[in-house]
């Protein structure tokens, strides 16, 4: 039971019934850090200007000393910088910033953390909160585990009647198989598994949400989706930045890590499982992991043949100059981290038998894009053998674009207007922005309402994060092996010649977003 509260609330006029929440505390660990500033708190703020925001307080926690004043100071910054509301409602600031808190605290300490939960205690009672609790671990992974074991030895994980403890913990969720076991195990012996809410912003875009709603709200879609109408499916997640000031964190994990075990695998995820029996979190996330776990394993002996490991070179970016990887400040002179990293994948199942996924993610590439695209089987037979034909053998092609310019386009064969028969393709385009008159809310927005009102839907559970290493990790032994360096590409470009021998070798070829 999640608890109500009569209290009038000023940003909740258009809360829809399905994401009510009582009167919560937000506690924020890492408070003082990057993410806080320019995704979270903007994020609350801009519920609040939509009316969706339950009342809440927020009480940010980290290392550094700061007052209350000094804190709320930043946090405007933050959010006139970054909120989609801009510029920022001074009236409706004042009353929003007047709920927000700091308290130093120092995380593995249990005294620290008993004095947090006195204050904590102290803010509910002044905003006249319920004691719901909703906890947001923005800190290094490293000291994921002794909060969770400190909020335990404070009192706070155990919610009284009617309230909630829940606990939203950032990724990188482990390194490798083993840590994410062990976090898992550590997190559960003071956590029930409903009270974790494993977040990846990927999940709260709403065209990644739009796959589940093109595809079961559609009687159109569903019956081509199979092998018998798809001929293969690209995913692309491609970034134009290099590793900017993230070398120390970059080195240590690569783009398989970065990119592709959690975004682009929940992509897949979400555009491959079967319909779930219901719209609820434990029937959709049940779909999901049954898809993680068919992927056919690349065994650590031999990972080659699909998976394409590459390291960008220098070269040219929009018109200006970049660094090799290597050259970066903080990078290894011999770095042998991914930069870039393509596969071919399979899911042994029946309704995807033979069809190949295809996956690339990378940095210092052409375009900033996250897509994924389903290429369907050219028609049977080809009834106009004489015409000039720009669409071939391709086949059609239905493209979600997940960002930036989030929308749907799918590519169709037409006739030329000419005396002669020609055909080429074009687009029917849907975009959210022009649909809709307005831009896609942030993805945090939509996460931290969830998790405020207890719809898991949209995060990862803990057996699907262990399927997700447990294929990966095999990939990593074998590079960890391996004494050869990355194939280099040069900066501008869409990867390295691997990447397009690895499409080429079956009659196919990536599709230029």
């Amino acid at each position: 039971m999640e608890s109500g509260g009569s209290v009038a609330n000023p940003f909740r006029a258009g809360l829809p019934a399905s994401k009510t929440a009582g009167p919560s505390s937000i506690i924020i660990f890492g408070a003082s850090g990057d993410l806080t500033a320019r995704k979270l708190v903007p994020a609350l703020y801009d519920l609040a200007v939509d009316g969706l925001l339950p009342r809440v307080a927020i009480l940010g926690a980290s290392r550094s000393d700061m007052s209350d004043d000094a804190f709320r100071a930043s946090l405007l910054e933050g959010v006139a910088q970054h909120a989609r509301h801009r510029p920022v409602d001074q009236a409706l600031w004042s009353t929003f910033a007047a709920s927000i808190h700091y308290q130093a605290v120092a995380y593995d300490d249990a005294a620290s953390m008993k004095a947090l939960a006195m204050r904590l205690m102290a803010i509910d009672q002044t905003h006249a909160m319920a004691g719901n609790h909703l906890f947001y671990l923005s800190t290094p992974p490293t000291v994921f585990g002794p909060i969770v074991r400190n909020l335990g030895v404070a009192g706070l994980a155990t919610p009284g009647d009617g309230l909630f403890a829940r606990v939203i913990i950032e990724k990188p969720f482990g390194v490798d198989l083993a840590t994410a076991m062990a976090l898992n195990r550590e997190i559960r012996e003071v956590l029930s598994e409903n009270q974790i809410f494993r977040i990846d912003h990927y999940l709260g875009k709403e065209t990644v949400q739009n796959l589940l709603v093109m595809r079961f709200a559609n009687g159109i879609f569903e019956p081509l989706w199979n092998n018998k109408y798809v001929d293969h499916v690209q995913i692309t997640g491609a970034e134009v930045l290099g590793v900017e000031r993230r070398s120390a964190y970059f080195e240590r994990a690569g783009i398989l890590r970065d990119m592709v075990q959690n975004h682009l695998l929940q992509v897949l995820s979400l555009a491959a499982m079967e319909p779930p029996g219901s719209f609820e979190a434990d029937a959709v996330r049940n779909e999901k992991v049954k898809v993680v776990q068919a992927l056919r394993p690349i065994e650590a002996n031999d990972p080659l043949g699909r998976v394409i490991r590459g390291q960008y070179a220098s070269g040219s970016i929009l018109g200006d100059s970049v660094p090799a990887y290597r050259d970066e400040a903080g990078v290894q002179p011999r770095s042998t981290t991914e930069t870039f990293v393509a596969l071919k994948l399979f899911i042994d199942n029946w309704r995807w038998a033979g069809v190949p996924f295809y996956l690339r993610s990378g940095k210092r590439l052409p375009k900033r894009v996250t897509e994924v695209a389903f290429h369907f089987k050219a028609a049977p037979h080809r009834l106009f053998k004489n015409a000039k034909d720009s669409i071939g053998m391709e086949g059609n092609v239905l493209a979600i674009r997940i960002q930036p310019d989030e929308g749907i386009a799918l590519s169709i064969g037409a006739k030329v207007p000419a005396a002669s028969m020609e055909i080429a393709p074009v687009s029917m385009e849907f975009r959210y922005a022009s649909s809709f008159g307005r831009d896609a809310p942030a993805a945090y927005e939509r996460l931290l309402l969830d998790a405020l009102s207890g719809d898991g839907t949209l995060f990862t559970r803990g057996d699907e994060v262990e399927a997700t290493w447990r294929f990966i990790t095999p990939i990593h032994e074998a590079w960890a092996a391996s004494t050869e360096d990355p194939e280099f590409y040069e900066a501008g470009t869409w990867g390295p010649r691997g990447s397009v021998d690895l499409l080429r070798q079956d009659g196919r070829s990536w599709r230029r977003p």
